[in-house]
């Protein structure tokens, strides 16, 4: 086998600065996202002091927000958070359309990286399984790969 230099992120948050965006729309979902998200960074290291939590309205505020952290310095890496649930109307496809492609902008166009933990579900059941139930907490993956893409990122 060749021996070729492999990039990858190691898993330790200690002296990194961390920002939480979680919306307030259906929080009762959300909560459990920050609370995995938090955790995950504590047993990797971070300081809760280096962690800060800011609360907006709704998914569609992220990209604004998520690009004046980005912009600020403040933060080494970013972690969105939030539960967007299929409704009757059109509405919800416009939300999570935008928030996502306003995201994913913000982390192209600063170099920060951005955990997108934003639930884009069905349903109140599949938002629930995916905040801590049988799909996992996808606050937990988004601040995992918020940590080790922040690691590579470091490297290159």
């Amino acid at each position: 086998m060749l021996h070729i230099k492999t990039i990858e992120g190691h898993l330790q948050a200690q002296d990194l600065k961390f920002t939480i965006i979680a919306s307030r729309f259906n929080d009762f979902i959300v909560d459990r996202l920050i609370g995995g998200a938090v955790d995950y960074l504590i047993r990797h290291g971070a300081e809760r002091e280096n962690i800060t939590l800011i609360r907006i309205p709704g998914a569609f505020e992220m990209p604004v927000v998520a690009s004046k952290v980005a912009k600020s310095g403040k933060a080494d890496a970013i972690i969105c958070v939030g539960a967007v649930i299929r409704g009757a109307t059109p509405h919800f496809d416009y939300v999570c359309s935008e928030a996502t492609k306003g995201i994913a902008h913000v982390s192209l166009e600063t170099g920060i990286p951005i955990g997108f933990g934003l639930l884009t579900t069905d349903s109140l059941e599949q938002s629930i399984e995916r905040a801590g139930s049988k799909a996992g907490n996808k606050g937990v993956d988004a601040a995992a790969a918020a940590l080790e893409t922040l690691r590579v990122l470091q490297q290159i």
